[in-house]
């Protein structure tokens, strides 16, 4: 009898991960797989990007949770509903195991559904940091409520054995992200044009992504207008612009880049979701990443492509030598494009090795789980350390 696996996911760039893993188990006749959609895949200005997952020939369960607004109470609401509608869902799926990727509030409700149901927990990409946002501590929340782990990288693994973790339960496998970016098909010039809204191409081209800092202080519009000021130092250049996400002060944000794609409209095109392909299409030909997505610090050095990360929502985790951390200010971020375009930088990176693997996550993490003996699940025991000496 196969094992059946839930495997839940709330955004587009989740799933742009996760459809690796999916791909991996279905390819295999000791496991069946559901998909299980909620949050920004069901909500209209983000896309609706519950297509990508039809597209990929998988119907999902769906679960309308993500409450309207851009407050921090939006979204402690969204996680409200989403414990009872996923809830619901997962009592009719009955899965052996739940599979969940990440730390947003929609995967928060539904790790706490499947532990409250006794469902046994696999997650990935536990262990990391990210001190600029509430992802951190719902991160970390999920790897207590988890059984199973799958880290990107060795220093997270420890990371989640020092939480207690049964090392047994914990394996480095990379990131699924080097797997897509590796996987990518180029496209060429002609129709990443045509695909990105008619803009013709540069001989610099910004990749830019810029999410709220939900956790600091931090004036989410005043960084994005300077970042759009010291971007706009670069009047040659072309500028693909990816949509912000469902996070608390979201249209702040998304306000800021409006105004200025319309002010530069033959150069600056803005897009709610570009999918996967497309984006690491662009990403693959772009001379620089620019913002505060975790992409530009997992997928963009597998590529070699520079990334400017501006402010501290990607603090704590592990940059190749590719990642320029800046501050939030124009004279900052200026001088990170600066250094990213600079020859003699780029020359210096050919030869790094990024922190994330080299690939082939999906496969390994498919076989461990189709393997893993789920009899000693949900139950677990704490994981002590051995005793320093003082």
């Amino acid at each position: 009898m196969s094992r059946h696996l839930c495997v839940v996911t709330g955004s587009r760039a989740e799933w742009d991960l996760l459809k690796w893993l999916v791909r991996a188990l279905r390819g295999r006749n000791d496991v069946r797989v559901s998909v299980l959609a909620t949050g920004m895949h069901l909500a209209p200005q983000f896309g609706r990007t519950v297509q990508a997952i039809l597209a990929e020939g998988v119907v999902p369960e769906t679960v309308d949770c993500l409450v309207a607004g851009d407050s921090a109470a939006a979204m402690a609401k969204s996680v409200g509903l989403g414990v009872i509608g996923i809830t619901d869902a997962l009592v009719r799926l009955a899965p052996d195991m739940v599979v969940v990727l990440g730390d947003r509030f929609e995967i928060l409700a539904a790790t706490q559904a499947a532990m409250l149901l006794g469902l046994p927990i696999a997650h990935l990409h536990g262990g990391e940091l990210t001190e600029g946002a509430v992802d951190d501590a719902i991160r970390h929340a999920i790897t207590k409520m988890a059984h199973l782990h799958f880290t990107a990288a060795a220093d997270y693994g420890r990371r989640v054995i020092q939480m207690g973790e049964p090392p047994e339960n914990v394996h480095t496998v990379g990131a699924i992200g080097v797997d897509a970016a590796l996987a990518v098909q180029p496209l060429d010039r002609e129709e990443l044009t045509r695909r990105l809204g008619g803009i013709p191409p540069a001989d610099t081209t910004f990749l830019v992504t810029y999410h709220p800092v939900t956790l600091t202080r931090s004036d989410d519009a005043a960084a994005v207008a300077a970042m759009c000021r010291a971007l706009a130092r670069h009047p040659a250049a072309r500028i693909v612009v990816t949509g912000v996400n469902a996070d608390a002060g979201h249209a702040a944000i998304g306000a800021v880049l409006d105004d200025f794609a319309r002010s530069c409209p033959d150069r600056v095109s803005i897009h709610a979701s570009l999918g996967q392909a497309l984006y690491h299409a662009v990403m693959r030909e772009a001379s620089v990443v620019v913002g505060n997505s975790s992409s530009g610090i997992i997928e963009a050095p597998a590529m070699g492509v520079p990334t400017v990360n501006i402010g501290d929502r990607q603090k704590g985790r592990l940059f190749a030598a590719s990642v320029i951390a800046c501050a939030e200010d124009e004279d900052s971020i200026g001088a990170a494009l600066t250094r990213a375009l600079d020859p003699a930088f780029r020359a210096a990176i050919r030869s790094q090795t990024p922190p994330y693997g080299g690939g082939g996550s999906a496969g390994r993490i498919a076989a461990i789980l189709a393997g893993a003996d789920l009899s000693a699940f949900p139950r677990k025991r704490f994981h002590d350390l051995p005793e320093t000496a003082a």
